[in-house]
């Protein structure tokens, strides 16, 4: 026992000498030779001025709860088993002034940016929102898994494009997974490793893609673990936890001006925070002040800056719509609180990036109804925008807002004009006929199901024609029809998600007793399974030789018209070849080679997660460079290597794990370069 207690004190003294020598090294003692072993991630300079300036919750009690009153609450994250890097994003942790290599080498990298271990001057803390959700307005939301780490102090010498819509000269940093908060409602504020790695390669794809978005500096996986049921089938599994960080100027967004909302006359819910207008008003003065400086130094009438303000969101907000359309991306659930305050993409949910075009594509199994789906996206940031205008009523007057949102539709498609004019090189001249010219591509595209991203890229091939000529419009054609969906493809595509009987019924309550119908379905959702029904039984009675040669015939009609258009791009111009050289330049720059297709997120995640990381470093690599080819990196790390990773890429803790397993699922599978068209298997991916 003696012994025991002598262990003990010693024990006692190594704790208190270690505190102290953490103190020496947050305190930066370097005339002591002590600074040169601190972690890089210990010297970020971190000015926490949203915490200053917004009404804090100070209350560290544990459990979900009401937050009245305060726009954050602070946290505690819950520290990982084990936690070790997945990847990093060099570009995004160089906003941070760090170097991606010497925060990979790290040892304590991992623990810091999973929330397990505070850097000096971090305030966890969580946002409190509120939001519509399906149409619905939910109550009180806010940042579930997500949790504010604080700001950091933009460094000298930071590149000025990546501060154009940055002005305040912080980075808001937050770990996505790091535990519960008082908003975690019946979840458990953990994420895995599926979600965080769509997420972290979606953020910086879209970056890189020139969409405004979130970035996410980091990906960490651990020995926690979570039970998820991925399918809803009631098959749980045991998933480990995983962290990404995010950075952006502010993660503030239209539900953020939700919580001061009264009690919605649909679900009787109402904004925690309702009556407390002057906490609006403060929020209101926060985010133009710090984000919008150009229009709170310009206006010095109040109601006059909230107008400018609220136009300005609603323009970026046209744009970033305007961007996803154009790349074929769909968000999946564009509830108001995940529409960003500074028109940022945010949240990477159940997104997806179109294969085979179709306005109708809906890429979140959980959204029946069709509400977020790729054509209704313009729609719904508008409907957003209106619930974001009645959040800042009284300070944006109804009247002042309605004259500001009839100027929606127009900028949306002004900028929709312009980004599709580029993807088919028409630069010289803007026509009347362009638009309709755009509408018969889509269209052919849909009748085709030809891939959107590949079939804009093919385009560049086609010639600038000074005259006609059939055999250049027979090779365009026969190169777009590589791009067009099969007979059984375009079969698979239109079989009715509803069971025959199911649709049946609801036909027959539509006519006899409407009211009900309308309370348990939807005309538009009807519509569509009827549409694919008729599209159904007209395949059934085609071949797959007179499906070619119809694909053929709409191809080669479209072309021509193509044609006759970009013969009006040389007209008046002496330099032809000048020309077709800027022509070739933009589009190569607009239509991207390659997209985070969902067969390439899910290669990336089934190899993680039997502890082979190299495929998501690599993908991200790729998607580093959308628009050019990158020789060495056409296809999957694990092609020819048997499903293993390269020396040093490998997650050594389940190494063992790994060499007693069969090879991973996508090794199994025949290697799809990642600018093909999805493989046969990716159908079946499900995204919720």
């Amino acid at each position: 026992m003696a012994y025991f207690g002598h262990r003990l004190g010693l024990l006692h003294v190594f704790s208190a000498n270690l505190s102290v020598f953490r103190l020496f090294r947050s305190a930066g003692m370097d005339s002591m030779g002590l600074g040169v072993s601190r972690s890089p991630l210990e010297r970020l300079d971190f000015d926490n001025i949203a915490l200053k300036k917004l009404p804090l919750d100070e209350s560290e009690e544990l459990g979900v709860r009401q937050v009245k009153g305060a726009c954050f609450s602070r946290v505690k994250p819950q520290p990982l088993t084990k936690p070790r890097f997945v990847a990093v994003s060099h570009e995004a942790l160089a906003l941070l002034g760090l170097d991606g290599e010497e925060v990979m080498n790290d040892p304590f990298g991992p623990e810091y940016l999973s929330g397990s271990r505070l850097m000096p001057g971090s305030e966890p803390a969580a946002h409190c929102y509120c939001g519509h959700q399906f149409g619905q307005f939910a109550g009180q939301l806010g940042d579930g898994a997500a949790c504010y780490l604080g700001e950091v102090k933009v460094p000298p010498g930071q590149d000025p494009k990546l501060l154009k819509e940055n002005p305040n000269g912080r980075w808001e940093i937050q770990v996505k997974g790091a535990g519960m908060t008082p908003y975690s409602r019946q979840a458990d504020g953990r994420k895995v490793l599926r979600s965080s790695i769509r997420e972290f390669l979606c953020s910086e794809a879209m970056f890189f893609l020139g969409i405004p978005t979130t970035r996410a500096g980091s990906v960490v996986t651990s020995d926690s673990e979570v039970m998820r049921d991925v399918y809803y089938s009631g098959k749980p599994r045991f998933e480990k936890c995983s962290v990404v960080l995010r950075v952006a100027p502010t993660f503030l967004r239209f539900g953020s001006f939700e919580i001061f909302k009264k009690s919605d006359e649909f679900t009787g819910r109402q904004g925690p925070s309702y009556g407390l207008d002057e906490i609006r008003r403060q929020m209101l003065d926060y985010v133009i002040e710090m984000f919008y400086p150009e229009i709170q130094q310009n206006h010095t009438d109040r109601v006059e800056r909230n107008v400018a303000f609220f136009r300005e969101v609603m323009l970026r907000t046209a744009r970033l719509v305007a961007q996803w359309q154009s790349v074929g991306f769909c968000h999946g659930v564009l509830n108001t609180d995940n529409m960003s305050i500074l028109g940022l993409t945010l949240d990477y949910g159940p997104y997806g990036f179109m294969d085979r075009f179709d306005p109708d594509f809906i890429c979140n199994a959980s959204d029946n109804s069709g509400r977020y789906s790729y054509q209704a996206q313009p729609a719904i940031c508008r409907w957003n925008l209106l619930k974001l205008a009645e959040a800042l009523a009284p300070e944006l007057p109804p009247d002042r807002a309605e004259v500001v949102m009839d100027e929606y539709l127009a900028l949306y498609n002004d900028f929709y004009l312009q980004n599709m004019r580029k993807k088919l090189g028409l630069l010289k001249k803007e026509e009347p006929e362009d638009e309709m010219l755009i509408t018969e591509l889509l269209q052919t595209m849909h009748n085709t199901g030809a891939d959107f991203t590949n079939t804009f890229r093919s385009l560049s091939q086609i010639s600038c024609p000074a005259k006609e000529e059939e055999e250049l419009v027979r090779g365009a054609t026969s190169l777009l029809l590589e791009q067009c969906a099969s007979l059984e493809e375009l079969k698979a595509a239109n079989r009715p998600t509803m069971d025959p009987r199911e649709l049946s019924m609801l036909l027959s309550m539509a006519q006899s007793n409407p009211s009900l119908f309308h309370m348990i379905s939807d005309r538009m959702t009807i519509s569509r399974q009827l549409d694919k029904l008729s599209k159904l039984k007209d395949l059934m009675e085609t071949s797959q030789e007179e499906l070619t040669a119809k694909q053929s015939e709409e191809w080669t009609s479209w072309i021509t018209r193509y044609r006759k258009r970009l013969s009006r791009e040389l007209e008046g111009e002496s330099d032809v070849r000048a020309v077709q050289e800027e022509r070739l330049r933009v589009m190569y720059s607009t239509n991207p080679r390659v997209i985070l297709r969902n067969y390439i997120a899910q290669n990336a995640i089934e190899a993680a997660e039997n502890g082979d990381f190299s495929e998501v470093r690599r993908v991200l690599q790729v998607l580093e460079k959308p628009f050019s080819s990158q020789p060495g990196l056409e296809l999957p790390s694990w092609v020819g290597t048997g499903g293993t990773a390269e020396p040093g890429e490998r997650d050594e803790d389940q190494e063992q794990q790994q060499e007693a397993a069969t090879a991973s699922s996508s090794s199994a599978r025949h290697p799809t370069p990642y600018d093909s068209k999805p493989p046969a298997w990716a159908q079946e991916i499900c995204v919720t």
